[in-house]
C-alpha cells in the first residue's frame, strides 16, 4: 500500500465547519459599528451640550431633570460592572471601539501592503513600502474625519456639526473639538492602535479589581501534553500575548482568536483544542453566587426606576411663584398680586398652556396670552396679574389654586398659592 494512502487511512475526519470566534467577532464589530454611527442620530444616547440636554431611548431630557439622568447613569454604570463581573473582558475584545477601529487600520494597512506589493512587484522594496505607506495614511486622513464627525456628534448636534465641517470651523468650541478629534484619532489609529488599552485605557486595570474566581477567562490547559508547538496561538494574538502562560494577563482581551487556532491546527488532527472560555481559571461549575445576584438585584432596581421616572415624565413642565417684591398692588378698588411662571416644552411639538384659579372668588387672571404657546424644546416664561375687590373678603391671606392645563389634553398641574390683601379696619 503506498504511503500516502496509509497516512489517509489513518488520518482522522476533519470535524465539521462551525462558527468561529474570529466570524463571530467582526460580525459583532460590524454591528457596532453601525450602532456608533446611528446612536447620536436617532438620540438613543446623546450629551447636547450647547442646548444642555441628555437623549436617552428617545426622551429629550433636561438639566433640570436631575432624577431620570442620575437612574439613567447610574444603570449604565452597574451594566458596565455587572458585564465585567460575569464577562470579564469580552467588551474589549467584542465591542470596544478602540478595539474595532484599531483592527481594522492594521487591516486596511495589510491589505494596501500586499496590493502593492502585488501590483508594482518589480520596484525596489523600499519604494513599495513607502507607497503602501503613503496610501494607507490618504485614507486613513478622509477616515478620521468621518468618525471624528461621528464622536462628536455625541455632544454636538450633527446637523449643525456637519454645517460647521463644511466651513472648515476652527474658531469655535464644536469646531475646535472636532478638529481636536481628527488628530487623535488619526495618530491614535496610525501608531498607538492596541497599545492603548494596555498603557492608557482604565477598563484593563479596573477589570482586575471587578474580576474574581468565577469571571470569564480564556485558559489553556494541557494535561496529556498535546501542545505540538505551532504557536499560531501566539501569531494570530493581537496583543502580541502568549496565552499558555496565563489567563490573567492584563493584554488580554477574550477576544477568542488564540482559540480559533488551537481548534483549526489540532482538529487537522483529530484532537480538541486546547484553548477554551472557562467560568474562572478552575473552571466553576456554576457563575451564579451571592455578589453576581446582588449586582443584578441592583442593575433591576436601577432600570425599573429609570422605567418609572420615564413612565412618569411630562412634556410639558410649568412652575409658579409668587412675587413678593411688593406684596399686593392697589389701583380702582382692586388689589392684584403678581405671579411668575415658567413654562418648558420637552416634546417634540408645539403646546400651550391654559391657567385657570379655583377656589379664589370674584378674582381675574390677567395675562397676555392664555393660552400660553410654548414650541418644541424651548421655555416660555413671563408674568400675570390675580386682583379681586378689596372688598370681596374680610382675609389678609387667602389659599387658592392655580391650574395649568395642557391645551389638546394631558394631565393639568395644580398650585396651591396664598393671595394677599390689605388689612381691614374695623368700624369705630
Amino acid at each position: 500500500m503506498p504511503v500516502s494512502e496509509a497516512v489517509k487511512k489513518r488520518a482522522p475526519a476533519l470535524p465539521p465547519p462551525r462558527v468561529t470566534y474570529h466570524r463571530l467577532r467582526k460580525t459583532i464589530h460590524f454591528a457596532c459599528f453601525l450602532a456608533f454611527l446611528a446612536v447620536p442620530f436617532f438620540d438613543v444616547m446623546r450629551f447636547d451640550i450647547p442646548r444642555q440636554r441628555f437623549y436617552f431611548a428617545g426622551y429629550e431630557l433636561w438639566i433640570n431633570e436631575f432624577a431620570i439622568i442620575f437612574f439613567a447613569l447610574m444603570f449604565l454604570m452597574f451594566l458596565i460592572i455587572g458585564s465585567s463581573i460575569i464577562y470579564g473582558r469580552m467588551y474589549c475584545g467584542y465591542m470596544c471601539p478602540q478595539m474595532i477601529f484599531s483592527e481594522a487600520s492594521i487591516t486596511l494597512q495589510d491589505r494596501l501592503n500586499r496590493w502593492i506589493k502585488k501590483r508594482f512587484f518589480d520596484w525596489p522594496v523600499p519604494r513599495r513600502n513607502l507607497a503602501a505607506r503613503i496610501l494607507f495614511l490618504a485614507a486613513l486622513a478622509p477616515a478620521s474625519v468621518f468618525l471624528a464627525f461621528a464622536f462628536i456628534s455625541y455632544f454636538v448636534p450633527p446637523r449643525d456639526l456637519f454645517v460647521r465641517l463644511l466651513a472648515l470651523d476652527l474658531h469655535t468650541a464644536g469646531g475646535l473639538a472636532g478638529a481636536a478629534v481628527t488628530l487623535i484619532t488619526f495618530l491614535d489609529f496610525t501608531f498607538v492602535r492596541q497599545r492603548f488599552c494596555t498603557t492608557v485605557c482604565p477598563y484593563g486595570y479596573l477589570q482586575g479589581i471587578l474580576g474574581d474566581k468565577k469571571t470569564l477567562l480564556i485558559t489553556y490547559g494541557d494535561e496529556s501534553h498535546q501542545c505540538i508547538e505551532c504557536k499560531k496561538c501566539v501569531r494570530v494574538c493581537h496583543m502580541g500575548i502568549d496565552i499558555r502562560k496565563s489567563p490573567l494577563q492584563i493584554e488580554c482581551v477574550h477576544c477568542g482568536e488564540c482559540i480559533d487556532a488551537c481548534v483549526e491546527v489540532l482538529g487537522k488532527l483529530g484532537r480538541k483544542g486546547l484553548i477554551r472560555y472557562t467560568w474562572g481559571e478552575h473552571d466553576a461549575k456554576s457563575m451564579w453566587d451571592a455578589k453576581r445576584v446582588i449586582v443584578i438585584l441592583i442593575l433591576l432596581f436601577y432600570g425599573c426606576g429609570l422605567f418609572i421616572a420615564l413612565g412618569m415624565r411630562r412634556a410639558v413642565l410649568v412652575q409658579i411663584a409668587p412675587v413678593r417684591a411688593t406684596l399686593y398692588r392697589l389701583d380702582a378698588g382692586r388689589v392684584f398680586n403678581r405671579f411668575r411662571f415658567s413654562i418648558a416644552n420637552r416634546g417634540h411639538d408645539r403646546s400651550a398652556v391654559v391657567f385657570s384659579l379655583r377656589q379664589l372668588p370674584a378674582a381675574t387672571l390677567a395675562i397676555a396670552h392664555n393660552p400660553v404657546p410654548v414650541e418644541a424644546g424651548q421655555t416660555a416664561q413671563g408674568e400675570f396679574e390675580i386682583s379681586r375687590p378689596v372688598a370681596a373678603s374680610t382675609d389678609e391671606v387667602e389659599h387658592f389654586t392655580i391650574v395649568a392645563s395642557p391645551v389638546g389634553g394631558g394631565p393639568a398641574d395644580s398650585f396651591p398659592m396664598t393671595f394677599l390683601s390689605p388689612p381691614q379696619r374695623s368700624s369705630p
